[in-house]
């Protein structure tokens, strides 16, 4: 299960390489962070109960953030082409 975190790792960094790339500076830092946070995670040796409890809380804030963003935040109709 450790290894999957380091994938995850790995993947966000690549996410967070593009975005600074396409000038999106604060994007990449808030998945630089979750590169970090994932690897870091990776070599603390967590049993795989609890790699699965940190997974999950980790998708509950992800998901209550990206809700809030998406209704109060977003304006309707903006960003359009």
């Amino acid at each position: 299960m450790d290894r999957m975190f380091r994938v995850l790792g790995f993947w966000t960094g690549i996410f967070a390489v593009m975005f600074y790339l396409g000038d999106m500076h604060t994007t990449s830092l808030l998945f630089f962070g979750q590169t970090g946070f994932f690897v870091l995670l990776s070599y603390l040796k967590l049993t795989e109960r609890m790699y699965i409890y940190i997974f999950g809380a980790y998708l509950t804030i992800f998901f209550v953030g990206f809700t809030y963003w998406t209704t109060f935040m977003m304006v309707p109709g903006q960003g359009g082409h």
